[in-house]
């Protein structure tokens, strides 16, 4: 399918991850509405997430609970650890040259890629972010099966030939 077919087209590629991510660490991580977002469990706590966000234009970086309390860790400049395992599984998801243009700093793995953000602590709506990954976590409790998904039709099919 050459490009302009594809932008036409009903389907969408899938992008295969880079490399097998931890998901009982960070099981949900987007890049979406200008932010680096994503739910990552706490380490102390198995019914407690944090909502974690890096914007991609000011750097500006949010932690909160899933409760919206505000993350200890993240004081002032200084990354929290639920940040660093969001950039570190965000970067084996999407690889670390897109998730570095994504955030507009350049960078060769995880590691750089956090040393180079330049942000402060800037409030991001954590709701939507955990909302989004709480209806994810619903779709693993459907039965299986071939039927359509309505509210799914949007979500990009892999091996459909046009």
């Amino acid at each position: 399918m050459e490009h302009s077919e594809w932008e036409r087209a009903s389907v969408v590629r899938v992008l295969p991850t880079v490399a097998p991510r931890k998901l009982a660490k960070v099981p949900f991580v987007e890049m979406a509405e200008g932010r680096l977002q994503g739910v990552v469990s706490s380490g102390s706590d198995i019914a407690r997430v944090y909502v974690s966000s890096i914007s991609a234009k000011t750097h500006g970086l949010s932690c909160s609970t899933n409760n919206n309390r505000p993350c200890g860790g993240l004081n002032g400049g200084w990354q929290c650890k639920h940040l660093d395992a969001l950039i570190t599984e965000a970067v084996l998801q999407y690889g670390v040259e897109r998730v570095a243009s994504f955030l507009r700093v350049e960078a060769t793995d995880a590691r750089t890629l956090s040393a180079a953000l330049d942000g402060s602590r800037e409030p991001a709506p954590a709701a939507a972010v955990f909302s989004r990954f709480l209806r994810h976590l619903s779709y693993l409790e459907l039965p299986g099966g071939a039927a359509p998904i309505p509210e799914m039709q949007w979500f990009p099919a892999t091996g459909v030939a046009r």
